[in-house]
């Protein structure tokens, strides 16, 4: 009993902990439409600060950030697949706008309903596949979709697979690593990447130089919301799984117009979409396990 309700215990402090972090993504697609560099640039810069913001954390708090070699490799490889995955949302906010985006990303949790079953060699279950369409229905209904923007729904899409794909890497390397050493060497890994990217394109120009504004920006986007959102969101990976993290990113745009309306006011603006579609995303939510459990007991009886 008592080991129940300490098991119990940690998995509400990390859905809190998951809550708090996306709740903090919610600022990142705002930030990525207000500074002014191309998509790669500006994911070069925000590794850059996540990078040194990191390492200080490793040096004063004296911690080492050593692995093996194959370890190495594997999170340095993934780290391109994060690196694409930003750069692809931001470059799909670029090419439409945010709400298309974040339409485009709630489809993460459809890839991983498919991808983690077949990464982890299980069955591919239909509450998983049924979780995913309601969550997408429910943001679409949210947003005006707007389907002109072809090319930066594309984008979209394809920063919801790779996002799909890293976070189900790093829910297995999770078990044997330090969260904040799985970040620490996926930035590296993503910032190698980028910069390749960059010199082979010629993109360290002149666009590069900053406004006083994007400094701001982008130090807020480097540290709050990268390097201390992504440890956190790795973290919890040891108690929840990858699609449970997947269904509960999905709560990012309804936080991000909360919020909006929150600082900016008039709540009567909310349309009537918003208020079904966050319905139809929070009952999925919670609802999700619920039905797991019964479904579950149904098989275990």
């Amino acid at each position: 009993m008592a080991q129940r309700n300490a098991n119990t215990s940690e998995l509400n402090k990390n859905l809190l902990i998951l809550h708090f972090t996306v709740f903090i993504w919610g600022f990142t697609s705002i930030l990525g439409a207000l500074i002014s560099i191309s998509a790669v640039q500006l994911v070069w810069y925000r590794v850059l600060i996540a990078l040194i913001s990191l390492f200080l954390y490793f040096k004063f708090n004296k911690k080492a950030f050593k692995v093996s070699r194959k370890t190495f490799l594997k999170l340095f490889f993934t780290g391109a697949i994060v690196g694409a995955h930003w750069i692809l949302f931001f470059a799909s906010i670029k090419l439409s706008t945010v709400p298309v985006t974040l339409v485009c990303l709630s489809s993460m949790t459809l890839f991983t309903a498919v991808l983690e079953p077949i990464f982890s060699k299980k069955r591919i279950l239909l509450t998983e596949i049924i979780a995913g369409l309601l969550i997408i229905t429910g943001i679409v209904l949210i947003f005006k979709f707007e389907v002109h923007y072809t090319k930066g729904i594309l984008a979209g899409l394809c920063s919801a697979l790779c996002a799909s794909i890293f976070s189900i890497i790093n829910s297995k390397q999770v078990q044997q690593t330090e969260p904040a050493v799985i970040s620490f060497l996926e930035l590296i890994g993503a910032f190698f990447w980028a910069t390749l990217y960059l010199l082979f394109t010629g993109g360290f120009n002149q666009a590069m130089i900053l406004k006083p504004s994007d400094i701001g920006y982008l130090i807020l986007l480097g540290t709050i919301c990268t390097s201390l959102a992504y440890v956190a969101g790795v973290s919890v990976m040891r108690e929840l799984s990858a699609f449970r993290v997947a269904l509960i990113t999905n709560l990012e745009p309804v936080y991000g117009i909360l919020m909006s309306f929150l600082f900016f006011g008039d709540m009567n603006k909310m349309t009537n979409g918003f208020w079904i579609g966050a319905l139809i995303i929070l009952s999925t939510i919670f609802l999700f396990p619920i039905a797991q459990k019964q479904i579950q007991r149904r098989k275990a009886a």
